[in-house]
């Protein structure tokens, strides 16, 4: 009889260790098992063969098929339990989908796409020259690829790909959201065939086994497409990771345990000696600001990949705050009604992207834009309805709702936004004949924007309305409008990245169009025309932007400069949530670790689910001590280390 120690892949297993089962078979250090877990049958991964314990023991169980964990993985899931500390059954279920569990035999995956003959692809630009020139003479240095939208970053990652599979090893290209995941197979498919493999987790439990067992039995080298879970894919042999929009918020994981994929990326391409390429036309601060203090290569590209008929767009800036620009409409402005109307005439597209996210609670003026904002952390309280009052959701300040303007005396003060369903109303008045279809979390998911993203681009709507999910990537041939309902609405963000999600979403949107099908134009409806964010993402000027936020960041003790840790804990009543983030601070305070403690405030959704939240910032220069503090929590506080926003 043998004794393993195994890794258990459940998310209801909380303990830190691994459990020890017997076995009368010799396994390797990787098997793939099956094992007892309470009344359950789960799967877990062998770890350690150890000796015989004083205590009695469960057996393990074999799988159908015999299967190991690559090396490579282990070692990155060692990694991911000391730098995202977490229960460990959360982490290996990361690794091992809960479907090995069935007796039903696996199946090979149908291939997406096969075709007979490779798709020819157009001369390289000379940018896309430059950035193969020095991403293969920095192998395997991470490189960032900083390409603005429509220069052909997805061309250097075909070469790139074709590069490993021609020296036998496999490649991962991620992707932020389902939705786009068919414009990336549909040209990696075009070029490589039944090689391409797509993962997600709106496949079947069978389909996503499957998928995971063809790429672990896999000899030869394949391509993995995917969101941030691609990353755990059972790859032997790794040549290159790629991650497209690497700036999207979806890469971070809101669940346990909090990984950020680059950084889960870096590691495993470690492990792999493999080559990293993040690729943006708006990269984060944090990520830009490592790679220029570690040295790192950054690749800038701004030629237009369809260079015959580029033109740029024309891009106009509408404000909001003059009334005599909304005379059909209290939302559309005349000049937004104009380039629909012309879009419509020309038999071409219009999206009008709405970004709803904080909006609804914001206090601000309609007449000159003012906003009630914090005078400690200077960022916008939010108002709650239920008491009339502000509240800060950073450091906890109160403060009255104001009745008029503190810069213009307008009594004109909102308290909220115009959500998509009145926007479609709004715009069917509008424009009676057009085919308008909705995109957002409340209409569509995001797979059935993949799904639809063909009858889409040939046609079938004249207007897309959505918010954030529309703006991704997109590359539509007959869009030649883009219009942006309010495009400081994440400016309204109680939030120290309120800035950067601001450059981002409008660089995406304005990105959608002017790719070199047809003529495009943006309006950009805002309460702050000259805010410099604004202005340098519409003047294309990342540096301008970077600059100007790296000073901000560095002044309030922010990412980079320092680490941050947000706890969070929900009680019956807000009086116990709030008595909870107190004690802890106390606990927290007397800790001999240098630590700046923020709070405790009520969370930006203070109530959720019939329970009460507050929370507790806490910073540091050293990450260490932040995953110190996560070690010592109870296990009624959740917690979120280096999370990407503070809401």
């Amino acid at each position: 009889m043998r004794y393993y120690e195994i890794l258990v892949a459940s998310m209801s297993f909380h303990g830190k260790e691994p459990l020890t089962y017997s076995s009368d078979r010799l396994l390797e250090i990787g098997s793939v098992v099956k094992v007892p877990l309470g009344q359950k049958i789960v799967i877990g991964i062998v770890k350690n063969e150890v000796s015989k314990p004083d205590f009695k023991l469960k057996s393990l169980l074999t799988l159908p098929v015999s299967v190991n964990i690559p090396k490579e993985l282990l070692e990155l899931l060692n990694w991911l339990a000391s730098y995202y500390p977490a229960p460990i059954g959360q982490i290996t279920s990361l690794f091992v989908p809960s479907s090995l569990v069935s007796k039903s035999r696996f199946k090979p995956e149908k291939n997406v796409i096969i075709r007979e003959t490779i798709v020819k692809l157009p001369k390289l630009t000379k940018d896309q020259k430059n950035a193969l020139n020095i991403i293969r003479n920095n192998t395997p240095k991470p490189i960032l690829l900083h390409g603005d939208t429509g220069t052909g970053k997805t061309r250097v990652y075909i070469d790139l790909a074709r590069e490993q599979l021609d020296n036998n090893r496999s490649v991962i290209i991620m992707t932020p959201e389902i939705g786009l995941t068919p414009q990336l197979v549909e040209s990696f498919s075009s070029q490589f065939g039944n090689k391409v493999l797509v993962t997600h987790s709106q496949l079947t439990s069978a389909n996503k086994r499957d998928v995971w067992l063809k790429i672990a039995n896999s000899n030869d080298p394949v391509i993995v497409i995917g969101p941030r879970s691609a990353l755990f894919s059972p790859i032997k042999n790794l040549g290159l990771i790629v991650i497209d929009e690497f700036h999207d918020s979806a890469y971070k994981q809101e669940q346990s345990p909090h990984y950020i994929a680059s950084r889960v990326a870096a590691q495993l391409a470690r492990f792999h000696n493999c080559q990293l390429v993040l690729g943006s036309a708006t990269p984060n601060i944090v990520d830009y600001y490592n790679f220029e203090a570690k040295k790192l290569p950054i690749v800038r590209m701004t030629e237009p990949a369809i260079t015959s008929d580029f033109v740029s767009p024309v891009v106009d800036i509408v404000a909001i705050s003059n009334r005599d620009n909304f005379v059909d409409s209290q939302w559309i402005s005349t000049q937004m009604i104009q380039a629909i109307r012309n879009s419509l005439n020309n038999g071409n597209q219009s999206l009008v992207f709405l970004n709803r996210r904080g909006s609804a609670r914001v206090v601000a003026c309609q007449s000159c834009g003012w906003q009630a904002l914090c005078q400690k952390c200077d960022i916008p309280m939010t108002y709650h309805g239920d008491i009339h009052r502000m509240i800060c959701h950073t450091c906890g300040l109160t403060s009255s709702t104001p009745t008029t303007c503190a810069i213009c005396n307008s009594t004109d003060i909102v308290f909220r936004s115009i959500g998509t369903k009145a926007l479609v109303k709004e715009l069917q008045k509008i424009f009676p004949e057009a085919r308008i279809a909705r995109f957002d979390s409340d209409s569509k998911k995001t797979e059935h924007l993949s799904e639809q993203y063909k009858v889409i681009n040939e046609g079938a709507f004249d207007i897309l309305v959505g918010t954030q999910m529309i703006t991704k990537g997109l590359d539509l041939t007959s869009l030649s409008v883009v219009g942006i309902l309010t495009a400081d609405t994440a400016l309204t963000f109680p939030d120290y990245t309120a800035e950067e999600v601001t450059y981002q979403q409008l660089s995406q949107a304005i990105g959608r169009v002017g790719r070199g099908h047809v003529e495009g134009h943006v309006i950009i409806q805002t309460y702050y025309p000259e805010n410099s964010s604004l202005n340098a993402a519409v003047n294309k000027n990342y540096s301008l932007f970077y600059k100007q936020q790296i000073t901000e960041r560095k002044r309030f003790l922010f990412p980079p400069f320092f680490y941050i840790l947000k706890i969070e804990c929900g009680r019956k009543n807000s009086s116990a949530a709030k008595k909870a983030c107190e004690n802890l601070y106390s606990f927290i305070n007397n800790l001999p670790l240098d630590l700046d403690i923020i709070g405790p405030a009520p969370s930006y959704k203070q109530k959720q689910n019939n329970k009460y939240y507050y929370q507790l910032i806490i910073k540091s220069k050293k990450r260490t001590n932040l995953t110190e503090i996560i070690k010592r929590l109870p296990s009624n506080f959740a917690h979120d280390i280096d999370p990407t926003n503070l809401l």
